[in-house]
């Protein structure tokens, strides 16, 4: 079936009289969702309201175990990177030494943690408030008041994590204290 049958034939490009330059704009018709999406959409109608934020937990809560299971503060001095932007090209990544920082939180030495990754131990308290205040909200109704971030404060965090990046891959003291 041709796009502009149920179109008037005067609304087509051209013609006189037509509201737009190009003729009427084509109405898509709305996606009909998979089965698959339909799945999802009725668990999601159909869980309790406790149960996204207990997802998430979870996820967080294996991503803590990892770290305490795999000791990343343990490894072979000889050892290859397993971060492949270090392992290429002998640079730091973004989140390098991350874990370990989780680690060192995890086990209460803030000092270490910070060594290894400040923004991480710096964004934490943040992170973690923002998701109690969330999960509060939509497990159990609470209303916690909730931290604003307004576009520039978000953008001078991310510039302070890009300058931090930068800045522990530089070859020369003080910057090279921030290697991990």
């Amino acid at each position: 079936m041709h796009a502009h049958a149920s179109v008037p034939s005067f609304a087509h490009a051209g013609a006189p009289g037509a509201p737009w330059p190009g003729g009427y704009p084509v109405a898509y018709q709305p996606v009909e969702t998979d089965r698959f999406t339909r799945m999802v959409m009725r668990l999601h109608a159909r869980a309790p309201r406790w149960a996204v934020p207990l997802a998430a937990l979870g996820c967080v809560g294996i991503g803590m175990a990892y770290a305490l299971i795999s000791d990343p503060t343990r490894s072979d001095p000889d050892a290859a990177p397993t971060c492949l932007l270090k392992l290429t090209t002998g640079l730091d990544c973004p989140g390098c030494g991350g874990t370990r920082a989780l680690w060192y939180v995890l086990h209460a030495d803030l000092p270490a943690a910070a060594r290894h990754h400040f923004l991480f131990v710096f964004a934490l308290p943040f992170l973690t408030w923002l998701f109690v205040a969330w999960a509060g909200n939509r497990a159990f109704g609470w209303k916690l008041p909730e931290i604003q971030f307004s576009p520039k404060v978000v953008g001078m965090f991310l510039a302070a994590w890009a300058v931090f990046s930068v800045a522990r891959n530089l070859p020369w003291a003080p910057f090279t204290s921030l290697y991990v």
